[in-house]
């Protein structure tokens, strides 16, 4: 692809990313004696399952790719999807910043010794266990999915049009088997996408 046909008008659009990124490392390393818990009962149900690791990171890709993709082909929907993506994401700081909030469900010990549980171990060490509601996991995942749908090209074919919205669903149901998030940290997610949603998408695309 040619630099010239790069559309760098657009790139103004994540331009909240590095603020994102910014606020979010700055809020994990402030001091948080106490803070709300937000594990249910049923989370105790959910057993752990360290190859859910593999969709959990399958976010990051998933999020670049669908973001690149609409840079360069659709760019109504590139902008309707960094409107989601930063409305969503900034929403769940100011939340962390109010109301603290963490999980208490990591193991202390991992059943097994391979390499998933090297990586989640590495996720933990990288991420602690608090600011976790609303799961930024779960919106941005919506989000993908959202913004192939609102895209007619990826609509129109059947692998992102269907793969995209089932690997959203597992990473979401990732979070809760790798005891990063809770199911009232998702439950959170989801209603903060549809919040969102609603007014960003049920306008008519340009």
């Amino acid at each position: 692809m040619r630099l010239s046909n790069i559309p760098w008008k657009d790139l103004k659009y994540v331009l909240w990313l590095p603020l994102y990124l910014l606020a979010f490392v700055l809020i994990e390393h402030l001091p948080m004696n106490n803070y709300w818990s937000t594990q249910l009962p049923l989370d105790s149900r959910i057993p752990f399952c360290e190859w859910f690791v593999l969709f959990y990171c399958a976010w990051y890709p998933l999020l670049i790719a669908v973001g690149l993709y609409l840079l360069l082909q659709d760019a109504p929907g590139f902008r309707r999807y960094m409107a989601f993506l930063s409305v969503t994401f900034f929403s769940s700081v100011l939340i962390w910043l109010l109301i603290p909030n963490g999980q208490d469900l990591r193991p202390q010990v991992f059943p097994r010794d391979n390499l998933p549980t090297a990586l989640i171990a590495a996720l933990y060490h990288v991420d602690t266990n608090t600011n976790v509601f609303p799961s930024v996991h779960v919106v941005g995942s919506v989000g993908a999915a959202l913004a192939v749908w609102d895209s007619p090209r990826l609509r129109s074919h059947p692998l992102p049009r269907l793969g995209v919205p089932v690997l959203a669903a597992l990473i979401c149901v990732s979070t809760l088997f790798i005891k990063q998030h809770s199911v009232l940290d998702v439950a959170g997610g989801l209603v903060l996408s549809l919040l969102a949603a609603v007014p960003i998408y049920r306008r008519k695309r340009p």
